[in-house]
């Protein structure tokens, strides 16, 4: 699914066309990231949702050192653009209004390169940039804005069918699938101009775009009706590939080495895509193969594969000896050693691998060197109050998602975590209480208004907790009811 956002700077910039008043009018820059909030809200819940810390982070420093070329992009709002993955072997990603692009976890394998990788982002950061989603539902005077409701089912649905997301997305506004493909081939051109440019600024290997969407054409030659669903959620034409060849003709060739951190994020979607029985021997097989390359790099990600591997068998004692033995290489590369201090990698491993062997202290003295040198990491955070709670340091533990979430207020996994404490300190009301903010920060309304309730009937409940579950339950009935509000509007 590749329906999205312009801000009219870059607009003017790339000559493309610029959304009139009626659009703007419909569907205003807030607006638009308030929906993609709310369909979020969505994909978050999705057992898909890959929510792993060292994955995201990558994606994200990714994403936001191709932005940093290109700040117009963010649109006039400055969208805090958010990256994530989402566990399905298919070849897709996908965009969403206000600035979240999502990779499905076949995509980030099937890159053979980072620029590759990097080139998808910039094609999808495009798609933000123009606003497509608002270009869409406006082309015509007098359409409807899709129901929320129905976006949401298409979002899910784009997962492994587009075919399906589109006739829902249909469905939901009553257009014609032919004119949203149709206008699909425009924005994928628009997309692929301004993608383009963020790839060569932000010092990527242009070409990669070539290369990784002419594998994907010619991958059709190995499909009847099962078109790849890139393909089909993103219509790639012999003239698109010749326009980006094109451009390729005046510029100079620049060779983009691969970072570690993208060999070892290939690594982690490996093993997270299908942790299976049957998943995890294929991944050996597969590490066990690249671990006979000369390569040093190779050796690495073979090695801390075999790691996350033994990690998710539980094979603590393994585990350990085999991220060591990949930490030790990297320690003696000068190419490569920054990432200790650069990226949760390895730290987020060998912290997993100390709670599961039940070494608590020993984790939380790592994460505390953690957290010192990555202050930025919200994994790192949330890992050294696991390590505090492990420790059975709750009071610590406590105090420190507290203070989080006065940073951080957003982060429905510090309220999530803090419940955990509460309820190892059998404080019932404060862990419901907990639990149903980090609801409410997912718009997850039924989910929090239940969770108020529980907390409301528990014995220990103070008179201040019920000061405040008041409060709240006043507050997201009334959100509850503007949404619906909303959502209803659309129809």
């Amino acid at each position: 699914m590749a329906n999205v956002g312009i801000a009219p700077e870059l607009a003017h910039a790339q000559n493309l066309p610029t959304l009139g008043d009626t659009s703007r009018e419909e569907l205003s820059p807030l607006a638009e990231r308030k929906l993609g909030e709310q369909i979020m809200s969505v994909v978050r819940r999705d057992p898909d949702f890959m929510d792993d810390a060292p994955v995201s982070e990558y994606l994200n420093r990714l994403g936001n050192k191709m932005l940093e070329t290109r700040p117009d992009a963010r649109g006039e709002t400055s969208f805090n653009f958010e990256f994530f993955a989402v566990r399905d072997p298919v070849l897709n990603a996908f965009a969403f209004p206000g600035g979240f692009i999502g990779f499905h976890s076949g995509l980030i394998l099937a890159a053979q390169s980072e620029s590759e990788l990097a080139s998808v982002m910039g094609h999808e950061i495009g798609h933000v940039a123009q606003r497509h989603i608002a270009r869409m539902l406006t082309s015509q005077k007098g359409d409807a804005l899709i129901p929320l409701a129905a976006l949401a089912l298409a979002v899910l649905a784009a997962r492994s069918s587009p075919d399906a997301a589109m006739a829902l997305a249909a469905g939901g506004q009553g257009l014609a699938i032919q004119k949203q493909l149709n206008f699909g081939r425009d924005a994928e051109r628009e997309a692929d101009r301004v993608g383009f440019q963020i790839l060569r600024d932000s010092g990527f290997d242009p070409s990669g775009m070539v290369s990784f969407f002419g594998r994907l054409q010619n991958s059709t030659r190995n499909y009847t009706d099962n078109v790849p669903p890139y393909l089909r959620s993103h219509p790639l034409t012999s003239e698109r590939i010749a326009d980006i060849q094109s451009r390729l003709v005046d510029q100079r060739y620049r060779q983009h080495a691969d970072s570690l951190e993208f060999l070892l994020t290939k690594v982690r979607v490996r093993v997270l895509q299908d942790s299976s029985i049957q998943g995890l021997m294929d991944a050996i097989t597969y590490f066990d193969v690249q671990a006979k390359s000369g390569k040093l790099e190779d050796q690495i990600t073979a090695k801390y594969g075999h790691a996350f591997v033994a990690y998710k068998r539980l094979d603590y004692t393994a585990a350990r000896t085999l991220l060591d033995q990949a930490q030790k290489m990297v320690e003696k590369d000068a190419r490569y050693k920054d990432l200790l201090t650069q990226s949760n990698m390895f730290a987020d491993l060998s912290i997993d691998i100390l709670i599961g062997s039940q070494q608590t202290a020993a984790a939380v003295k790592e994460a505390e060197k953690a957290m010192r040198e990555l202050p930025l990491s919200r994994g790192v955070a949330l890992q050294y109050a696991e390590a505090l709670l492990a420790d059975k340091k709750e009071e610590q533990s406590a105090a420190f998602l507290r203070d989080q979430i006065v940073l951080y207020r957003q982060e429905p996994q510090l309220y999530s975590l803090l419940a955990k404490v509460y309820d190892a300190q059998g404080k019932q009301a404060a862990q419901h209480l907990a639990l149903a903010e980090a609801y409410g920060i997912q718009s997850n309304w039924d989910a929090a208004l239940q969770q108020l309730e529980i907390a409301r009937r528990d014995k220990d409940a103070q008179y201040f907790e019920l000061s405040v579950i008041d409060a709240r339950e006043r507050e997201w009935k009334e959100k509850h009811k503007d949404q619906m509000a909303d959502e209803k509007k659309r129809r």
